[in-house]
């Protein structure tokens, strides 16, 4: 019976409509989108920033083909992992994926929670220009101040930049400051407001938790990664080109694995500061998403799949 009304509920969904499955790390995102894919007659489109890159899989949770349910997804492992992120690329190459979805007659569930990626996937957002010398000024501000304290002069001029960037994210705070001088307008500005219509009527269902329910779930997924093999995933992915530096280097757990390598943050303690930097990364999340009027609430704790479902009928 409840297979049946799922079926029901499934049909009078447009099947054109893309739905967005969005919320904090560790709420059951990938879950969700798997059993929306297989309800729906869809395929996944990945809106997660590190899973972009070949050979991240364990430290990004990814998904491996096994357990994907024969669910077609798209942008994974799509980049190399010596290659600088981009926003401008992730938004043409997957904006071309869900227009090949829907033209196949198939659902586009994109599924993921980096914020950025999120909006420029369903917003028109166009992006800012770039000015090689006004970036420059503020490579040389990074390298005679450092990346906390040129973070704290973003604050200054764009706090609600500064919230969503890492405090650790040399490329994304020059890249902030670049756009503020470029435009005259904060880093914010740039973005297309919240409130407009989402591209192509995306419907976008968020996963709320509470601490108390997600925390111990983040400790557990961290203790799983480092038992299946994180730290030899990096070693790994060194051999492949990866740098600290880099933006794949300062992922969360991948930089704290990389800190200790050179020295400079005790073995003991990688563990815990991945679960840290993780709890950290969804405040920022829960804060981003929450101030999206567009976004449709379910319960993570409780039965996703039912209650998405009952959302989109």
């Amino acid at each position: 019976m409840q297979q049946q009304r799922h079926q029901e509920q499934g049909e009078a969904q447009d099947h054109l409509t893309p739905i967005a499955v969005i919320g904090p790390t560790a709420s059951g995102k990938s879950a969700l989108g798997i059993a929306l894919a297989q309800h729906l007659g869809g395929e996944i489109v990945n809106v997660d920033s590190m899973q972009l890159y070949q050979g991240m899989d364990i430290g990004t949770a990814k998904l491996m083909p096994e357990e994907r349910e024969g669910i077609a997804h798209h942008q994974l492992d799509v980049w190399k992992i010596s290659e600088q992120a981009s926003v401008a690329r992730y938004q043409h190459d997957a904006i071309a994926d869900v227009e090949a979805i829907q033209s196949r007659g198939k659902v586009p569930i994109l599924v993921g929670g980096s914020m950025l990626y999120v909006q420029s996937l369903i917003d028109d957002w166009r992006f800012p220009p770039t000015d090689p010398a006004v970036r420059a000024k503020y490579e040389a501000r990074l390298q005679q101040v450092g990346i906390s304290q040129l973070h704290r002069e973003l604050a200054e001029l764009d706090p609600q930049a500064a919230s969503i960037i890492e405090d650790q994210d040399p490329r994304r705070t020059v890249r902030a400051l670049e756009v503020i001088e470029l435009t005259g307008k904060p880093f914010q500005a740039s973005q297309p407001p919240k409130d407009a219509p989402a591209r192509w009527g995306t419907r976008l269902v968020g996963l709320s938790t509470e601490p108390q329910w997600l925390n111990p779930r983040i400790e557990q997924r961290t203790a799983m990664m480092f038992e299946r093999g994180f730290v030899q995933e990096v070693d790994e992915l060194l051999a492949a080109g990866l740098k600290a530096d880099s933006t794949a280097g300062r992922a969360i757990g991948y930089a704290q694995i990389l800190a200790a390598k050179a020295g400079e943050l005790a073995w003991s303690e990688v563990q815990e500061r991945t679960v840290t930097g993780t709890r950290k990364y969804v405040r920022r999340q829960r804060s981003w998403f929450r101030k999206d009027p567009r976004v449709q609430w379910i319960d993570a704790s409780g039965d996703t799949l039912e209650q998405a479902l009952e959302l989109l009928q």
